[in-house]
């Protein structure tokens, strides 16, 4: 039986150590503004939306998410500076209004952030033992290199803050909508109009000298041609041999699951990865699909795609 200190050690270990990241908990599904939102276990949750400040929390680096297993680690970025922090998330929450998360006083003061409204990045991440002891304790983690510019644009595109750039939508929508790009008119052929100069008539001849005296051929003795022999017969060919019908092609898919168009074929790998779709090239773009053969295998395969932090996907049918 343990004393009084020895007990009293152990409930503090038991609630800073590792075992307090276990078991995670995800919860019933609950609304908020009218939006029903289920807890997911998302290993690869990357999403962008805005921050809003939670009192709870107090100086720790923690925060409160609708749907991700409580606890769990994730990282956030500024899309205002590019710095990102690591934060732990103990709540559920924010319970009010469109924020994506909702940062502990602590949280806030370390990203830099002066709004209560903010745009983020929240990516789920798996730290070292060494960083979730820094958070559990009500202690910072080390900061992360701060996100480059040209990712923050393609953020705060995605996010809707900043207008698409020219003229990449006409060619996103070609991608999407399964189409090559349309090709650049051919340029017109330049032919060499000026006329060749007319042939020169050869010179007349001079008259010739009277024509002299020519012998006439002597007639030579004609041969007998031989008799013409018969055709041979021509060998019969043998009949063709009765030619098999081709297999029918397998049965298509009916449908397919746009999961979206990326620039570069790693992300396009990487998406494919996630949601179990295949990668194909549209023009400059390459184009992540689901395969689906009723209607239920592509609401199915949407789901995934959307629980995987692709909003865009889309049902399509197959071409």
């Amino acid at each position: 039986m343990l004393g009084g200190g020895t007990a009293q050690m152990a409930f503090a270990q038991a609630v800073s150590g590792p075992a307090a990241d276990y078991p995670m908990v995800l919860g019933a599904p609950f609304a908020v503004g009218g939006v029903t939102y289920t807890p997911a276990d998302t290993m690869n949750y990357d999403a962008v939306g805005y921050a809003v400040p939670d009192a709870a929390g107090g100086g720790g680096i923690s925060g409160a998410h609708r749907t991700l297993p409580l606890p769990s680690y994730v990282e956030v970025t500024s899309l205002d500076t590019g710095r990102t922090i690591l934060v732990r998330l103990e709540r559920r929450g924010p319970m009010e209004g469109d924020g994506l998360v909702a940062l502990s006083p602590g949280a806030i003061a370390q990203l830099g952030l002066s709004g209560a409204h903010s745009p983020v990045r929240v990516r789920r991440v798996n730290p070292p033992e060494g960083e979730r002891a820094l958070l559990r304790n009500g202690q910072q983690a080390p900061a992360r290199m701060d996100t480059p510019p040209g990712l923050l644009t393609a953020l705060k595109r995605k996010l809707g803050i900043l207008p698409p750039a020219e003229p990449k939508p006409e060619l996103l929508a070609a991608a999407l909508a399964g189409k090559q790009p349309p090709a650049p008119a051919p340029k017109p052929v330049v032919r060499n109009t000026t006329p060749m100069p007319a042939p020169r008539p050869p010179a007349p001849s001079a008259p010739s000298a009277a024509p002299k005296a020519v012998a006439a051929p002597v007639p030579k003795p004609v041969t007998p041609r031989p008799e013409p022999k018969a055709p041979a017969k021509a060998e019969p060919k043998p009949a063709p041999k009765a030619e098999h019908p081709a297999a029918p092609p397998p049965h298509a898919k009916a449908y397919v699951v746009q999961v979206g168009a990326f620039s570069t074929r790693a992300n396009a790998d990487k998406a494919a990865r996630e949601v179990g779709g295949a990668v194909a090239p549209a023009g400059k773009f390459f184009r992540v699909r689901i395969a689906a053969g009723s209607q239920d295998e592509a609401k199915a395969a949407l789901g995934k795609a959307k629980r995987a932090g692709y909003a865009d996907a889309q049902i399509q049918r197959a071409p």
